[in-house]
């Protein structure tokens, strides 16, 4: 099964993708990993995308499709994948329609786990760290038995500064601006399915589990 995982930030979209691995065995492939796996393995495309990051420049299209390209060319890809945080755009979308075809490839589904926008604000500004030990709370759905301090060490727990209101409004506005076109492009292909996470966890794998046994059936 070749899958793209869609979502704004905070809607679990790494949970499920956590699931879906481990029960069907494909590898889940973010675009973070394959960047760092390609600088690390020192390969022509990744040092030219290092170049780029290493001015904090955006790194072009043809780079980061060729890197794609070189991932799913590799053996664990050949049963399938999950594809997370690309493509980012219609153009890339369209070139990796045209580079699967070449590899004799097609999507299956594009995986879209859709959240109420004032839920998200939610999730993502109650995140709470501690300055010691880093542990991770969250006001609302794993709150630290005493407010502000840390269950584990004692340590003071704090908001990261990207976390707050203004910016958490800012990255949704920048993702929902830039991933509504592709929603749209999945949509007119017939491959998009689109899953309510504001269920409970287990309840949105179910969801996506009953789809993807059909492509095992």
């Amino acid at each position: 099964m070749n899958l793209v995982l869609m979502g704004l930030p905070g809607a679990g979209k790494g949970t499920q993708a956590e699931r879906i691995v481990e029960k069907y065995g494909i590898p889940h492939i973010s675009t973070g990993d394959m960047f760092r796996a390609a600088m690390k393995n020192e390969t022509a495309l990744g040092l030219k995308a290092k170049s780029f990051m290493d001015q904090g420049a955006l790194v072009p299209d043809d780079v980061t499709i060729g890197i794609v390209r070189e991932r799913l060319s590799q053996e664990d890809c050949q049963n399938g994948f999950l594809l997370d945080g690309f493509p980012r755009t219609v153009a890339q979308a369209e070139a990796l329609e045209n580079m699967l075809s070449e590899l004799g490839k097609k999507i299956d589904y594009v995986l879209n786990i859709s959240v109420d926008r004032s839920i998200l604000k939610d999730r993502l500004t109650g995140r709470r760290i501690c300055k010691d030990c880093g542990a991770t709370y969250h006001l609302i759905f794993n709150p630290p038995a005493q407010e502000g301090v840390c269950d584990r060490c004692g340590g003071e727990l704090y908001q990261r500064a990207d976390d707050n209101e203004e910016t958490v409004e800012n990255r949704l506005e920048v993702n929902i601006k830039q991933t509504q076109p592709l929603l749209d492009f999945y949509e007119d292909k017939g491959y998009l399915r689109t899953f309510d996470g504001q269920k409970e966890i287990s309840e949105v794998f179910e969801d996506i589990d009953g789809l993807l046994k059909g492509l095992r059936a």
